[in-house]
């Protein structure tokens, strides 16, 4: 039977060893791996993944209910910022920390962290409690994303990487669907304390796959952690989302946003400066010359703000527009994961049999500008034929392209930057999701706050707010479809590298 090294390298014969080492390029060992091995591995890192990505959505449905019995509904909404808070600003210290000292222990240092967070979020008491632990399972969850895509990098070459990345596409989209179907449905069924207990036998099986069957790392490399840089990055993302997130609440600009927001882009400035002179950065500055680095960060950001931006107000438009209830509101959003199961996996064979993929990021940012475009037209009485057509091709825009920057960017990076590239791309799109959350909720409040007095006079005291609801909702997306655009005309500019068939030396820089 064939097996694929970590290099890469196409291995055979009768006397091998699953899991046996082989010599690689400058003389690191190499684990092979038995197609068997690759699926067993990739069900633990998607499990990974899943728990990280679900935990974005699910409690989405159970916030009323939480709000309600722990008593502070003015707290309401930094039960998910203190989420996004962490992981997004833990995502780029996964990275290089995985580099220097290998990913196995890493992830499942992440795995037992959000598992801590997700107990002890179930037992909390008081809204500050669940703050507090919701932000503990963030720092997971950033090590849950980005590792998860840097060890099938370790494991498998870029050229059928492909066929297998498409899968952690899928959960990316499917957790989005989910999230609210479960969430809803457990709240109903048992306690919304069982949104974050329903984590740990995932993350206990996650865990015993991974340890079972990833048996080596890469060695490691001696070299100090940056913390300077660990501690600039961490303070500049966290001001900048608290000021996002208090002009989302707010609906305006106000003197904390600026506070925050400025603070935040100070911090970041300075990290920036500093990691152009510090020996071990944690993001090297150099990656940016890499053209292909640079328009993939690119469209991870710009996707992140369309693609959390276009799903985070339906839930509500299913639930308070149609009067669906929350279990049932995920189904409604069923459509969104075909079109994304069906490109995600599609394009990711294709990719891996021709070694192409510059076609399909074109085509999935073309599908995604078209399908929040007609989102724009959605009304209050838009039939749910006509939204599911739409959500097909959402979907599908978003499966076309979104696994693919990680791919190119894995290879067209050297193997020992390929934890720092990776954990770039998804930290781009977190921050670029968080954002877009909030600056997208601002617009649909103040356009709301604007339509309702008239929408009420005009429509009744019944129908009125939610005419004036899609109004707001309306005009988000509108504001959306410019920057799905600009997404498509920067996929032009991605460079086509044919994918590499074993880890190698990396591109050339421009």
């Amino acid at each position: 039977m064939s097996r694929v090294t970590r290099s890469g390298a196409p291995q055979g014969g009768a006397g091998e060893e699953a899991g046996a080492l082989a010599p690689e390029q400058g003389g690191l060992a190499q684990t092979i791996y038995s197609h068997r091995e690759i699926l067993v591995i990739m069900s633990g890192l998607m499990l990974g993944m899943l728990l990280a990505a679900l935990d974005q959505t699910i409690v989405s449905t159970a916030l009323p209910t939480i709000t309600r019995d722990l008593h502070r509904v003015d707290l309401y909404s930094w039960v998910v910022t203190s989420y996004l808070l962490t992981s997004t600003a833990s995502t780029p210290l996964y990275g290089k920390l995985g580099d220097l000292y290998g990913r196995k222990r890493l992830f499942q240092f992440a795995i037992v962290i959000f598992l801590v967070g997700s107990v002890l979020s179930g037992l909390s008491s008081t809204m500050y409690e669940l703050i507090i632990f919701r932000g503990v399972q963030g720092i997971g969850s950033g090590g849950l994303m980005t590792l998860a895509m840097a060890i099938v990098g370790d494991v498998i070459p870029p050229r059928q990487r492909g066929r297998y990345q498409g899968y952690f596409g899928v959960i990316f989209g499917a957790s989005s669907v989910l999230g609210p179907l479960v969430g809803g449905f457990l709240v109903d069924a048992a306690s919304w304390r069982w949104v974050f207990y329903v984590n740990i036998p995932i993350g206990l099986f996650a865990l015993v796959v991974v340890n079972r069957v990833l048996r080596a790392d890469r060695a490691h490399r001696k070299a100090k952690i940056d913390w300077t840089g660990a501690t600039l990055i961490v303070l500049g993302v966290s001001l900048l989302l608290v000021g996002v997130q208090d002009f989302g609440e707010k609906g305006t600009l106000t003197t904390a946003a600026w506070s925050y927001g400025l603070g935040g882009l100070v911090f970041i400035a300075a990290f920036l400066w500093w990691e152009g002179r510090v020996a071990e950065p944690i993001v090297p500055l150099g990656l940016f010359r890499n053209s292909v680095f640079r328009t993939c960060v690119a469209l991870a950001f710009i996707a992140g703000i369309v693609m959390f931006g276009a799903i985070v107000f339906l839930p509500r438009y299913i639930q308070e527009v149609k009067g669906v209830s929350p279990t049932f509101s995920g189904l409604r959003l069923l459509p969104l994961m075909v079109g994304l199961l069906g490109t995600s996996i599609s394009s990711g064979l294709l990719v891996s049999k021709r070694g192409r993929y510059r076609n399909f990021v074109i085509a999935g940012t073309a599908l995604l500008t078209i399908g929040i475009g007609l989102l724009y037209f959605v009304r209050i009485n838009t039939s749910s034929w006509a939204l599911s057509g739409i959500l097909i091709v959402v979907g599908a825009g978003i499966g076309l392209f979104m696994q693919i920057t990680v791919l190119a960017v894995q290879n067209a990076l050297d193997i020992s930057e390929l934890g720092v590239g990776t954990s770039a791309v998804t930290f781009f799109r977190t921050l670029g999701g968080a954002i877009g959350t909030s600056v997208l909720g601002a617009v649909l409040l103040a356009q709301q706050r604007a339509d309702t007095p008239a929408d009420v006079v005009r429509y009744g005291p019944r129908l009125g707010p939610l005419h004036a609801f899609v109004s707001g909702m309306d005009r988000a997306y509108l504001y959306c479809v410019p920057v799905a655009f600009i997404a498509f005309v920067i996929s032009f500019f991605l460079r086509e590298v044919p994918l590499r068939d074993r880890q190698g030396a990396a591109v050339p820089m421009e």
